[in-house]
């Protein structure tokens, strides 16, 4: 859901207003406002902890403007206000998971529960400011709506995993990726393992951080570790592509050394080179997609990954930043109308027999014409973006056949 005009944080709702704020505090950046006070428990029906999804929710629908009011905490209140008509409860609340998980990221979950100085806690989220900001723009992720990994596929998978987890090993971490533009394009078993909502926020907060050759920052894990810190350690190796790390005090940034990066990477130079336009584009070059495909959205529910891209045919209208919106709608109506999470599910990942594919589409009117179609098969899927000349009945056949020849990357 794009568009949120604020996100507010305070330790007691007040009476009569969205945010209770004893002193603000200094302004984040544009699009976001963050203010904190301090003040007694809320009431006992609040969750203690966001990721159980145990929500006391309030909302409020004053034209133009629409507003979810979340409880996460003992002591915190989010407040998420959008200025879109159509803001739908799943994004909003999807929203506030991230937030609030970006801030339990970088400060820990202690700090933001047992507040002991509020100034202090207010330059410390400070650091979260790019990463709230993040979700709050128009990003060419969709992992915060969705709680799947944005990933890509690289031209060399299986020699880019066999180095990586060798030079996991090496030095001493299970946790390993390599990132392009926010997306993962080989990771470890240890990696992949992350429960969420780090497993999104950890590539999230690297590519929302100014670029540098080597970071040792700080992370608290909002599921795994969310009041003892582990350290991120990242390594740039080509422009727009990073090693990422996550280990505890062992080894020393210092020990990543140019020797040690150049002889586990240097013979996998090309390869790496290659994954650089992955970015937007996910697929590897030269796949073949039918020429009305717009943008596509997979999506592998068990393994919580997915590959999203809206580069296809970019010479047709409409815009990458439209191509976006229109999915990011169309799944939010898919996941709560038409392939809600029930016993088919259920059925399928206890290994029954395969069903015939549940699919649905959308035609977009007046003038426009996009067809947007979604398919699901298993523990897979699959939404398109198509053009106008798409025709209507063979919108099934078309997504059912790119679903297949996706099916061996995810």
């Amino acid at each position: 859901m794009r568009g949120q005009g604020f996100i507010c944080c305070a330790s007691q709702p007040p009476a009569g207003s969205p945010c209770s704020a004893g002193a603000a505090a200094a302004a984040p950046p544009v699009n976001s406002f963050l203010s904190l006070s301090s003040a007694p428990s809320m009431e006992s029906t609040c969750s203690g902890r966001i990721w159980t999804c145990s929500w006391t929710l309030q909302e409020r629908k004053t034209q133009p403007w629409f507003g979810r009011a979340s409880m996460t905490g003992p002591c915190i209140t989010l407040i998420a206000v959008s200025s879109e008509e159509g803001a739908s409860e799943l994004s909003l609340e999807r929203m506030l998971h991230m937030v609030f998980g970006a801030m339990v990221l970088i400060v820990g979950l202690e700090e933001l529960t047992n507040i002991r100085n509020v100034e202090r806690l207010k330059k410390e989220l400070r650091a979260s400011y790019c990463l709230i900001d993040s979700f709050l723009g128009s990003s060419e992720l969709i992992g915060d709506l969705t709680q799947c990994v944005d990933s890509a596929i690289p031209p060399e998978g299986s020699l880019m995993q066999e180095t990586l987890s060798g030079f996991a090993e090496a030095t001493g971490t299970a946790f390993a990726s390599l990132l392009v533009s926010g997306r993962v394009v080989a990771a470890t078993e240890g990696w992949w393992r992350l429960g969420m909502p780090e497993a999104v926020l950890l590539p999230w907060l690297v590519g929302s951080l100014p670029p540098q050759a080597a970071r040792d920052y700080p992370v608290y894990l909002p599921h795994g570790s969310p009041k003892v810190p582990h350290r991120l350690l990242t390594l740039t190796l080509l422009r727009g592509l990073e090693l990422c790390l996550l280990c505890g005090p062992r080894p020393p940034l210092g020990q990543l050394d140019p020797q040690l990066l150049e002889r586990w990477w240097q013979p996998l130079l090309e390869p790496l080179r290659a994954c650089l336009p992955l970015g937007p584009r996910v697929l590897p070059e030269g796949f073949p997609l039918h020429s009305d495909i717009l943008g596509l959205l997979l999506l592998h529910l068990e393994l919580r990954r997915c590959l999203f891209t809206v580069e296809p045919s970019r010479d047709k209208e409409p815009s990458p930043e439209q191509r976006r919106r229109l999915l990011r709608n169309f799944y939010t109506l898919v996941a709560t109308t038409h392939f809600p999470a029930g016993p088919a599910e259920k059925e399928e990942e206890a290994g029954s027999p395969a069903q015939r594919p549940r699919a649905c589409y959308l035609v977009l009117g007046p003038g426009a014409g996009w067809r947007l179609v979604a398919v699901q098969l298993g523990l897979r899927r699959l939404l398109l973006l198509l053009s106008p000349q798409s025709p209507a009945h063979g919108l099934r056949g078309l997504a059912t056949h790119t679903l297949q020849a996706l099916t061996p990357f995810l």
